[in-house]
């Protein structure tokens, strides 16, 4: 039987038309009919083979809604994801594939999408719909299901899979353009009708707004600054340098590398909780110690509008948080710099409602760790992590 075209792509220019927000993801997929793929299923290159018979035997709603199904498993990248799965799953590619349909499928329910009777989704499985596929994985019971979305849902290569350089489809960085032109789209959908699912909009948020791990985020930029400052040799007396024996009646000074010295700067005015502050500077020293910062090198102040407390530590529980009182982080980074041995770096922790110095210092690097649901953005010249509690 040969591919009935005009029907296959008269159910893509329904789904585009009914949900223009996913219209750049549906025509970016090119058709390959193929009859040993059991329905429809997609390849990680955008490439969607198609059998005839099952497009014969399917009407052109749920068509455009299978259209939009496996699109979805490209846009969320589920190949992808499904490599970093530990083996114990990733081997097992029929249960990845019925964990993303239920990730999937529970928004086209929720959308009114007519899907094959044969579907699975979380409703049908008794799970609790809105998770992600690997949540759902461990739940998955093992059982044939009949599905088959291809390689580009569960990773695992399949027979009709084109291979070779004539096999040249959508490429990563491609993909990724695909993936935020659409997030793009539902949000200007959402903005102007309002109608976009849950599930596409927490999508949208993830792909526009990423969550970033704030520790790597601190760790980086504490590395970076570390390594700045071990990078500033100096002369120095101190120890005389070896070439001075050459020279009789001479003392040549030696260079000097300096150990980088973090100076903690802590928020402890009235709109920071203790027990957040605590967990905060638990996450904060460790991530300094996990950089080869610690010990005496550390010196945390506690500071509102005035320092209340300055101490050398080596563990978060000699930190003394007092204040309470109003809020400016220039008086404790000050404080920092006119300390016995001048800091590198400074970490200001704080929610950001306080006043900053005017202009970059020239002795120390400056690195906001803002804490809090909202917290307000210092001045562009200092490195700043969100910190997510």
């Amino acid at each position: 039987m040969s591919l009935d075209r005009a029907k296959l792509l008269a159910a893509r220019l329904r789904a585009a038309n009914d949900r223009p927000y996913l219209a750049t993801a549906l025509y970016s997929l090119s058709v390959i009919a193929d009859r040993r793929v059991p329905t429809m299923g997609v390849d990680r290159h955008w490439r969607c083979y198609v059998n005839a018979e099952f497009v014969e035997a399917t009407p052109v709603p749920e068509l455009a809604a299978v259209w939009i199904h496996e699109a979805a498993h490209l846009l969320r990248a589920h190949h992808d994801r499904a490599d970093n799965l530990p083996a114990e799953y990733r081997h097992d590619h029929h249960r990845v594939n019925v964990a993303e349909d239920c990730e999937i499928n529970d928004d086209l329910v929720a959308d009114g999408l007519p899907l094959p009777d044969n579907r699975v989704d979380p409703h049908k499985l008794g799970l609790q719909p809105g998770l992600l596929f690997e949540a759902y994985l461990p739940d998955i019971p093992r059982t044939r299901y009949g599905l088959e979305c291809g390689s580009g849902a569960h990773g695992h290569p399949m027979p009709w899979d084109l291979e070779g350089p004539a096999a040249a489809g959508v490429g990563p960085v491609e993909a990724d353009a695909i993936r935020r032109t659409t997030a793009e789209g539902i949000r200007a959908h959402q903005r102007s009708r309002g109608t976009v699912p849950g599930g596409w909009q927490r999508w949208a948020t993830a792909v526009l707004e990423p969550t970033i791990d704030w520790r790597r985020a601190l760790a980086g930029a504490v590395r970076e600054a570390a390594a700045w400052a071990s990078g500033a040799v100096d002369y120095t007396y101190r120890r005389p340098s070896r070439r001075a024996a050459a020279m009789r009646g001479v003392v040549l000074p030696t260079l000097r590398q300096p150990v980088p010295r973090v100076a903690v700067v802590v928020d402890t005015s009235g709109s920071m909780a203790e027990e957040d502050l605590r967990d905060a500077m638990g996450e904060i020293t460790g991530v300094l110690r996990a950089v080869g910062i610690g010990g005496n090198r550390i010196t945390v102040l506690a500071c509102d509008a005035d320092v209340h407390a300055t101490r050398r530590v080596s563990s978060v529980d000699q930190v003394v948080l007092a204040g309470g009182g109003g809020t400016d982080m220039r008086v404790g980074i000050e404080a920092a710099l006119r300390g016995p041995e001048t800091p590198h770096v400074v970490v200001v922790l704080t929610d950001g409602g306080t006043p900053w110095p005017d202009a970059p210092l020239s002795s120390a690097r400056v690195i906001a760790a803002l804490i809090g649901a909202d917290p307000l953005p210092p001045p562009a010249w200092i490195e700043t992590v969100r910190v997510g509690l």
